[in-house]
């Protein structure tokens, strides 16, 4: 199959082209530099310079590529500046949509997240609304994933993809990244966000399950499938065991909001209602499991 797979250069992308080669599809691979685009070749694609937020360039090199799926990993996190990756989200997707229509594509398989949906009790699956009420910051970021996601299903084979928190090589969790060095107060700001061991939920996964993922996905039904590993888990259990992982220190634990203190058997500090987790079970009906099916002995793993 002739594949266009826009953020080729990205975390995921870098782990996605060489399964995509692997199994035989020609792939034209984007990075918004020359250095991005000489990786991309590396690793057996074909690699061209474009920036999503170029629409008239964008489309230039979907047309040339004639692709029959669209790949959609774009994502703006390097510098972790929230407004800029709900922009290539927002503008990103149109622009590549638009190519794609253009192109005569019908298949799309976008990259989305899994921690957008309401609040609940239990892991979200994806029957379940997003959060679209939610109070700012977080209603701005989980507008931008609701465009993202009704965009892509403009074409009428559009899968989406709500991964996890991604760790593995390139990712913001890997050994060396930036949340290593925040663990150990070397930087701070956004990498910290979300670094408080307390009672709410996450679900994880591994960069190389969620390229298995997109790879799967060509073959898959349109609609939303959550990416993620087994174990949905509060920050109180995760974090530790990251922080060993890294050979960096543990934060302290959040206080308790309210007597009776956790010593005597209290909840741990409360969580926002939305961090809740979310059900892999759709995709394993779609034959998808994870390599890594818990963080547990995952974080321990996620060396090139």
């Amino acid at each position: 199959m002739k594949i266009f797979l826009a953020g080729a250069g990205g975390a995921l992308g870098r782990r996605l082209v060489p399964l995509l080669v692997g199994a035989g599809h020609e792939v034209v691979g984007t990075s918004r530099s020359e250095e991005g685009a000489a990786r991309v070749r590396a690793l057996g694609a074909r690699g061209v310079v474009v920036d999503a937020l170029d629409a008239d360039r964008l489309r230039d090199a979907v047309t040339a590529a004639a692709p029959e799926a669209v790949l959609h990993q774009l994502t703006d996190l390097s510098a972790a500046d929230g407004a800029a990756n709900s922009r290539l989200r927002r503008q990103g997707t149109r622009h590549l949509v638009d190519a794609a229509r253009a192109a005569g594509v019908r298949r799309i398989v976008a990259q989305s997240i899994s921690w957008a949906y309401v609040g609940g009790e239990a892991p979200a699956d994806e029957g379940e609304p997003l959060d679209l009420g939610a109070p700012m910051p977080r209603g701005s970021m989980v507008g931008a994933v609701a465009e993202l996601e009704r965009i892509s299903a403009e074409l009428p084979e559009a899968v989406v993809l709500r991964n996890g928190l991604l760790y593995g090589p390139g990712t913001w969790y890997a050994p060396g990244g930036p949340v290593a060095a925040a663990l150990r107060g070397e930087q701070g700001g956004p990498y910290l966000a979300g670094l408080t061991p307390d009672a709410g939920v996450s679900s994880f996964v591994h960069v190389d399950d969620a390229a298995a993922a997109v790879l799967a996905a060509l073959e898959w039904p349109a609609g939303p499938v959550n990416i993620v590993d087994d174990e949905p888990a509060p920050a109180t259990a995760w974090l530790p065991v990251l922080a060993a992982a890294l050979a960096a220190p543990a934060p302290a634990p959040a206080p308790s909001p309210s007597p009776p203190s956790a010593a005597e058997g209290g909840e741990p500090a409360e969580a926002a209602g939305w961090a809740r987790g979310a059900s892999n079970s759709l995709a394993r009906t779609r034959g998808w499991t994870p390599e890594r099916p818990s963080w547990r002995t995952g974080f321990a793993d996620q060396l090139d």
